[in-house]
Parts: structure tokens; sequence; C-alpha cells
């Protein structure tokens, strides 16, 4: 396999990525790849991990399961095999309600919730491709959280299986996650005072 390059053709699988260097991390979306860029800044991680914190303290004893990136997100477009499957995406975190679809590599299908910190290299790929990949698979809830603005995007999947507008919160504002009675996020925890 060739290295990777984003220009090609969109032929690419799950299979040539696994083949790619270790160091780097990249994500296959319908065929073509997207090179992640270096370490996220110091806030978007702090961000992240409050996140992924509130997260793990609410589904501990329940049966999701949170993970967070690098953590491999297989969405096949039927019933290929999983060496022949061209997206994989690297999400900053993970929900995953239906344990059949976790195994040794990730996720194959669409999780429940997928949040993703923006950062100015991600930007576009986050607001476009990957809102409509996630719709495409229907993934329930989508978050794009924005750590410098203090803001989080909440796209929800509708009854006609779309993301209708966004509900939109501040860092003053409290997010419910919509299938979970009773799990609160307070914004100001995750964004602090910064």
């Amino acid at each position: 396999m060739a290295y990777p390059r984003q220009e090609a053709n969109g032929g690419y699988t799950y299979s040539d990525y696994l083949t790619w260097p270790a160091g780097e991390r990249w994500e296959i979306i319908e065929g073509f790849a997207h090179r992640l860029g270096p370490a996220p800044s110091r806030r978007h991680q702090k961000v992240l991990t409050a996140l992924l914190g509130e997260f793990y303290n609410y589904l501990k004893g329940k049966d999701c399961e949170v993970y967070a990136a690098p953590f491999d997100v297989r969405l096949p477009a039927g019933e290929e095999k999983d060496e022949e499957i061209k997206t994989v995406v690297q999400p900053d975190i993970v929900v995953v309600c239906d344990k059949t679809k976790l195994d040794d590599r990730g996720c194959k299908g669409s999780p429940d919730l997928i949040v993703e910190v923006t950062s100015p290299g991600t930007a576009s790929l986050d607001y476009i491709k990957k809102l409509a990949l996630y719709e495409k698979h229907g993934v329930k809830e989508y978050w794009l959280v924005h750590p410098v603005d203090g803001i989080v995007m909440v796209y929800r999947l509708g009854t006609d299986g779309r993301y209708g507008r966004p509900e939109i919160y501040a860092r003053d504002d409290v997010v419910k996650v919509s299938f979970f009675e009773d799990f609160n996020l307070s914004l100001k925890e995750i964004f602090g005072d910064s």
C-alpha cells in the first residue's frame, strides 16, 4: 500500500488504513483520506477531558460506554466486510449503547452520540463532511464543542432521519442528552472560568 494521499480517488478502505504509519492519525470518509493535524491545543484537551469525565461518571454501571480518541468508528455503507469499509473516523468522544457494535478494533456501526471539540484545522471537516456523514449513518446526537467561545451546538436526529437546526448552548447553560432521562451537563463545569 502506498502512503495515503488526501487527493486520492476515493478508493481507500479500512484494509488500507490499517497499513498506514502508526505515528500519524488519519480518517477515511467515503474512501477519501483526511490526515488529522498535530496535537490539539491545551484548552481543547482540557475541555475534552472535562466532557469525558462527566460522561464516564454518569455511565458507570449503565449499559452505554464512552470512549475518547484515538478510537476507530467504522461506518459501513451496507453489509461489506470490515476490510472493505470506506469510512473510518476518530471522533473526540463516542457513546455507544449497543455493545454488539463494539469489538477490539473499536466500534462498527453508528454510535449513539458523537462529540467533536473543534479546532481551527478541523472546522470544515466537523461542520460539513462529518455533519452530513453522521446524519446519513443515523447518529442520534452530534455535538460540536467550541472550547474558545464556550459554545456547544447539539444536532439531534429527528423522526425523519435528519438533523434539524442545532440547539446552541452557552457557557452558563445546561445541556441534556436526549436519550438519557437524568443526565444534565453544566457547561460551566466543562468550560470553567477561562
